[in-house]
């Protein structure tokens, strides 16, 4: 899963890195802190910005690729609820797609909070939810209509809960943050195969693919039809197609 994450579905995720980046000001001398790091797509552009970089993740799977990725990172295995760093030890904290795979999201931006230096700056990023045009809305749409009933997730954060500034300030704030601010990233995945989207998710994500691996084989048959109606009904008769996948990007400034 870590492999198929890093090989196509995170070619979108690398269209939002360079922004993460950018929103905590990384540069030479920054102490930079990639909770979440995954495969080491912002670990990677923190230290081209020349940050002096740590990559923190739970998967040793993912930590292979992010030492392949990031060299010259520190790359560690650790729970980004309760992280073994000082207090105020880092100017910049990023989370690529965390949020929605921790049990506790708020406690995360505690510790970020906790670890940062007063005036250093957090941004994560979160997937856009189906209320906009996004190819996350067309695979789950199509699982809420011709998934097998009795197949659900197990409890968990909502996949797009903090691209809600209602949701997410309010956390934010009482962690001990200032200067909110959202963007949205423009982030796509270009296909030659109208159904990739759900090859995507089934192959190349832990929450998603949960709900589809499990499914019978008439159910994942007419979820993978409804995905390629979909993007056909949105996107055109190909042969090829631009996805879109957009992401929310928050930014805050530790008080």
């Amino acid at each position: 899963m870590a492999q198929s994450y890093a090989r196509v579905f995170a070619k979108a995720a690398d269209m939002v890195a360079p922004h993460l980046v950018k929103a905590v000001r990384a540069g030479p001398g920054v102490k930079a802190l990639d909770l979440c790091c995954g495969h080491g797509n912002v670990t990677s552009g923190l230290v081209q910005a020349g940050a002096l970089t740590t990559g923190l993740d739970f998967s040793p799977a993912m930590l292979c690729l992010a030492r392949a990725a990031a060299p010259q990172a520190r790359i560690v295995e650790g729970d980004a609820m309760a992280l073994d760093f000082d207090d105020a030890s880092f100017d910049a904290v990023t989370i690529g797609f965390g949020m929605p795979h921790v049990p506790d999201p708020p406690r995360v931006v505690a510790e970020a909070r906790r670890v940062l230096r007063p005036g250093g700056r957090l941004a994560f990023s979160v997937w856009c939810g189906p209320d906009v045009d996004t190819a996350l809305g067309y695979v789950f749409g199509a699982i809420g209509q011709h998934g097998a009933p009795y197949i659900s997730l197990p409890p968990g954060p909502g996949a797009n809960d903090y691209a809600d500034p209602a949701i997410a300030f309010p956390v934010l704030e009482a962690a001990g943050f200032t200067d909110c601010l959202q963007s949205t990233v423009a982030s796509k995945w270009e296909v030659d195969d109208p159904g990739a989207p759900y090859d995507f998710f089934l192959n190349g994500t832990a929450r998603g693919g949960a709900l589809l691996r499990p499914q019978p084989p008439e159910n994942a048959a007419a979820i993978r039809a409804a995905v390629v109606a979909k993007v056909l009904e949105k996107h055109g008769r190909g042969p090829q197609w631009d996805v879109p996948i957009p992401a929310v990007v928050t930014v805050a400034v530790a008080v």
